[in-house]
């Protein structure tokens, strides 16, 4: 039995709440149970530097919790002066996750930032900004089209994440706190709409783990992000 009382395979209960800012070009509210992170994204007409005169845009992500998003309160990040490897790992994630979703030559040169902001965090902070991130993302690219500023759809394909790990050596799809913080190994499943791979992070956390059981997880993810993007869909 799972703390959280769900079976196995069954994800928490998943809600996107979309146009929840008035001035970002795409922006979401998306709820994994008790994770809430608010997504918005941001068209810069300006490529970074490195792409000048290339023709390619980009998207990036900025990632940032709450300070009451946690049982306990976090200091700011600006208030210590830096970011913490953890925040600099899990936006360049983000980013990575996003860019494998987008046509960046139809983008043309121009910026799109999508920044993540938990609110409250329960388990899958990162799964979370990804899944919401692309509805963002989403909204935005379809202001460009909206407006005539791009004439092809730089969006390939719709992005997701869910975590899943094995908890008492059980395979769990969508692991919350209570779950992961115990959890044997844990894991992160980025895929596509047409469920190919993007990124895979697992570890080992208090007990190795099979080639099997990673095959176990691997089919749970793939259910998981075909609800996630079902979502998507729905909310847009």
């Amino acid at each position: 039995m799972r703390p959280s009382g769900r079976n196995l395979d069954e994800m928490r209960d998943i809600s996107i709440q979309t146009g929840v800012t008035k001035h970002a070009e795409g922006s979401c509210l998306i709820r994994c149970g008790d994770t809430h992170v608010l997504c918005t994204a941001t068209i810069e007409d300006r490529a970074p530097s490195f792409l000048k005169g290339s023709g390619m845009g980009w998207v990036t992500a900025e990632y940032g919790m709450l300070p009451r998003a946690t049982t306990t309160r976090n200091r700011r990040e600006a208030a210590v002066g830096r970011q913490s490897g953890r925040t600099q790992e899990i936006q360049r994630l983000i980013g990575r996750a996003l860019r494998a979703g987008v046509d960046r030559l139809a983008l043309g040169e121009r910026q799109i930032v999508v920044d993540c902001d938990v609110i409250q965090a329960d388990g899958g902070t990162r799964c979370a900004a990804i899944t919401g991130g692309w509805v963002a993302l989403r909204l935005a690219v379809n202001r460009l089209l909206e407006t005539g500023a791009v004439t092809s759809d730089p969006i390939v394909d719709h992005v997701a994440a869910v975590s899943c790990g094995l908890y008492a050596g059980q395979p769990l799809l969508d692991l919350d706190y209570a779950e992961d913080s115990e959890a044997g190994t844990d894991g992160n499943f980025i895929l596509t709409g047409r469920g190919q791979l993007i990124e895979v992070q697992m570890s080992a956390e208090g007990s190795t783990f099979s080639r099997e059981q990673m095959s176990a997880l691997l089919d749970l993810a793939e259910k998981g992000a075909a609800r996630l993007v079902e979502a998507q869909k729905a909310a847009i």
